[in-house]
Parts: structure tokens; sequence; C-alpha cells
């Protein structure tokens, strides 16, 4: 392991700034890629732009559960390259890829069977139903692009290295931003596809990060062996992995399908409602991009040092990365309140969905510093194998408060208060993240 990608020694807060800082440009560029597809589909009319805004839950959904894989393979990677021991992380390296074709296999298998009924269920009217199909039915076949790159690019990053995840989604986005209106609106000999062009855009793009990550992890990194395992030892890396990674990624599907029913309340206010609620989403996300890298930074981070013992690196690490994100979510929340209108025209001239979309961003971003701050101690927590701890937040935060904050803001305030009330969900999701998570760490530092 170089010197560059030891993060058990040397300042603190330089290691997190190398960390985070590629770490943002990859989330960036990730909230581009949506980005990029809700501008060219907001061209197509406000329904292709509903449509899509209800595949964000399903793909959220999805989404949670690599994540959650993700975050095993890094918090078992990270702790034996802490300990320098290579051969075994390229066995959990190795060992979580073959656990991610497993799992996406299923999401294909399930998703292209289910997509009518799923979106009826969430709400999606008849006539927005065959447009959502349309692009879901190529993405569930593409899900195998997403899900082996995103936890090669998590072994990468536990490495230490995080900038090379970086370039190669950098390289993604790029393919997708050159597909997308040749594929959507047609040219030359492509014909016009709609929706069914952003699909196939995102699964090309897709399938060249497979091609690179898997590159990366066998060539340069030596993290895949050809070794073939015994059962014994597959099953127990599959056992570590799970453990961490099924209460995560369970515990981060809890946040897309609170949103779902978020989506499916303001569908009772019009097509507009719910378009300006997929695009405030994505806004908000870029917006804390900063806060997501940081949290991402986490796993690693803690996971060397946890291998290494050295928990005051961690608990120092926590406190820098909190104070950071209350300053940072106090400074994006003033932006987008005086901005929200002019970036809503960005994504579409309808006067109704431009209204509602600078009302979200008047109220969402009062939540952020705190949004960060839960966001790192959930990394935090599963990376130090407190899962259950981890997702337990996660549920008081998004079932406990936010569902009947909602449902109360909605009968009373109407999207407004639907708004307010998810607000609420996040400023006591991230108060009681902090306090908890100092006690834990505290509780380690004194038994170890």
């Amino acid at each position: 392991m170089t010197k560059k990608k030891d993060l058990t020694n040397g300042s603190i807060s330089s290691k997190l700034v190398q960390l985070t800082l590629p770490m943002m440009i990859g989330i960036i560029s990730m909230v581009a890629f949506n980005l990029v597809d809700t501008y060219f589909v907001g061209q197509l009319g406000t329904k292709q732009l509903a449509a899509l805004s209800f595949t964000f839950p399903v793909i959220t959904i999805i989404f949670s559960i690599v994540q959650g894989l993700g975050i095993g393979a890094t918090a078992l990677v990270a702790r034996s390259i802490g300990v320098s021991n290579r051969d075994k992380a390229a066995r959990e390296t190795t060992d979580s890829l073959f656990l991610a074709v497993i799992i996406g296999g299923f999401f294909v298998i399930v998703g292209i069977l289910t997509v009518e009924p799923t979106f009826r269920l969430l709400g999606a009217s008849e006539d927005i139903i065959p447009y959502v199909s349309e692009y879901m039915t190529i993405w569930y076949y593409a899900i195998l692009f997403v899900v082996v790159p995103y936890v090669g690019n998590s072994a990468i990053r536990a490495s230490g290295d995080a900038m090379t995840p970086t370039l190669i989604m950098l390289f993604a986005v790029v393919i997708n931003a050159i597909l997308d209106p040749i594929l959507i609106f047609g040219y030359g000999p492509v014909p016009a596809l709609g929706l069914k062009g952003a699909a196939i855009a995102t699964a090309i793009s897709r399938g060249f990060t497979l091609v690179l990550s898997l590159y990366v992890l066998y060539f340069r990194e030596r993290l895949i062996t050809l070794a073939i395992p015994t059962k014994e030892v597959i099953m127990g890396c599959w056992k570590s992995i799970l453990f961490i990674g099924l209460p995560s990624g369970f515990s981060r599907m809890i946040v897309p399908l609170t949103m779902a029913i978020i989506t499916a309340i303001l569908a009772n206010y019009g097509e507009a409602a719910v378009a300006a609620f997929g695009i405030g989403s994505r806004i908000d996300f870029l917006a804390m991009s900063v806060l997501f890298a940081l949290s991402a930074s986490i796993g690693p981070f803690t996971g060397q040092n946890f291998g290494a013992k050295k928990w005051s690196r961690i608990q120092q690490g926590i406190e820098m990365s909190a104070r950071f994100s209350l300053i940072w979510g106090a400074g994006t929340c003033v932006a987008l309140y005086f901005m929200g209108e002019h970036i809503a025209r960005v994504f579409t001239d309808d006067r109704e969905i431009i209204s509602n979309v600078s009302l979200y961003l008047q109220i969402i971003p009062l939540s952020f510093g705190l949004q960060g701050i839960a966001q790192i101690v959930n990394s935090n927590l599963n990376t130090l194998s407190r899962p259950l701890e981890a997702s337990a937040l996660i549920v008081i935060q998004m079932l406990i408060v936010s569902i009947p904050a909602v449902y109360f803001g909605a009968s009373y305030f109407d999207v407004k208060g639907i708004y307010y009330g998810l607000t609420l969900a996040y400023i006591t999701g991230g108060i009681l993240s902090y306090f908890y998570n100092k006690k834990i760490v505290a509780a380690l530092a004194t038994t170890s």
C-alpha cells in the first residue's frame, strides 16, 4: 500500500480532503448524469418528465441495496488494508463482486415482471404508465452494469484511492451526455426514441463503467483473485458483507420508500407537483453532494483506522466532518432560497412546476446541515460493525417522524406542509445521530 493511500497516519483533515474532493466530483457526476436525463426528457413534455420522476423512487430503492453491498465491501476491504493484508482484501473484493452479480440478476428478473403494477401502486396514471414502462424495461436489463461497477469502485475507494472511481464515473457522464440527445430526439440515421433513448444511453454509458472498474481492480490494484475459494471462505465473506450490507441497504431503502409515499401523496396535487418534486430532489442532491462525498469518505477512513485500532483519529474525523456539514448546509440553504426559481427555469418553462420547485427549495434546504451529519454517522456506524444501530436511526427519522409529519402537514398546509414535515424529520434524525454516534465511539475507545 502506497503512502498516499494510508489513512491511518498524517493529518486527519488532509486525509479527509484527499478522499472527499474526488468523491464530491464523483457524486456531482452521478447527479449530473440524472440531471442530463432530466433536462433532455423535460423537453419531451410534462408527462414524460413526470414519468421519469416516478422512476426515481424505484431506482433509488435498488441503489440502496447496491450501496449496502458497497458499504459492506468497503468496511471489509478497508480493514484488511488497514492491517496490510492485501491477499485477504483481494479475496473479499472478488467475493463481493460475485455477490453483486447474484443480487443484480435477481433485480433484473423481478423488475421486468413487475413494471406496470409497481408504478400503478406509486400513483402513476394510465397515460403515464406507458412512458414509465418504456424507460424501466430497458433500465432493468442494464442493472448489472450498475451493480457490479458500484461494488468494484467501493473496493477501490477502500484502498484509499477515491480519484479513479471518480474518473470512471466522469467518463460515463460524458458518454451519457453525448448519447442522450442523439437517441432521445434522433440524429441522422438514428431515429427519435424518446424516453427509450434515454434508457439506452444510460445502459451504454454504465456498460463502460463495468469494463473500466474491473480493469483497474484486476490489473492495477490486484484486488481480484482467480483462486477458487472453498465454500466456507466464500460463505464467510458473504456473511460478513451482508451483516453490514443488508441492514444498511434496507435502511437506505426506507428513504426512497418514504419518497415513494410522498410522491404518491403529491400525485393528489397534480402532475406538476410530482414533476417539481423530482426536479427538487435532484437539485438538493447536487447541493448536498459535498456532504454525501464526505460521508462516503468516512467509510474508508474509519475502516482503515478501525483495523489499526486508532480510535482517537476516528473521533476527531467525525467531529471535523460534523462541523463542516453544518457550515456547508447553512450556505447552500441561503443560496437556494434566493436562486430556486432561476434554477427551476433551467429544467422547464411550465409556471406551475417552477412555482412548486421554488417552494421546495425554500423549505427542504433548512435541514441540509443535519442531513449531512446523519449521513456521516450512518457511514461511520456501519464501518464500525454497528449496522443495526445505524439502521434504527434511519427508521426513526424516515418512518416514525417523517410519515406522520408529512401526513399532518398535507392535511393542514397542502404541498407546503409536506415539505415542512419532511424537513422536520431530517432535522430530528441529524440531532439523534450526532449524539448517539458520540456515545458509541467513546465507548469503543475506552474498551479497546
